[in-house]
């Protein structure tokens, strides 16, 4: 079992950068990759980024690969989303999940864990 819950979030000016955290338990936890995804209003929900704490192998959506740095602190029991150069398009919730997978998971029905997630929005 795993528990996920997502900070960070808040309201920032295009252009400038914001982080947000995933804090999980679990005695699972360094063996999960983990994953970012958001939805913004009226949408569906879309991957942002994955990382596997095995390997430290990392995948990104193309809209966000050269902006935004997923990593995490194995000992802390967290994964991070570093957002440079946001968008207003950046403007969703930003939800964080967990699988036992060895491999990056960029599918949202490859998670069966997730927190409840945190809003970002950027204003232009």
């Amino acid at each position: 079992q795993v528990q996920l819950v997502e900070s960070g979030g808040g309201l920032v000016q295009a252009g400038g950068s914001l982080r947000v955290s995933c804090a999980a338990s679990g005695r699972f936890f360094s063996s999960y990759t983990m994953g970012w995804f958001r939805q913004a209003p009226g949408k569906e929900r879309e991957f942002v980024a994955t990382i596997t704490y095995s390997a430290g192998s990392t995948s990104y959506a193309d809209s966000v690969k050269d902006r935004f740095t997923i990593d995490r602190d194995n000992a802390k029991n967290t994964v991070y989303l570093q957002m440079n150069s946001l968008k207003p398009e950046d403007t969703a919730v930003y939800y964080c999940a967990a699988a036992r997978l060895t491999l990056p998971g960029t599918k949202s029905y490859e998670y069966p864990y997730w927190g409840q997630g945190t809003q970002v929005t950027v204003s232009s």
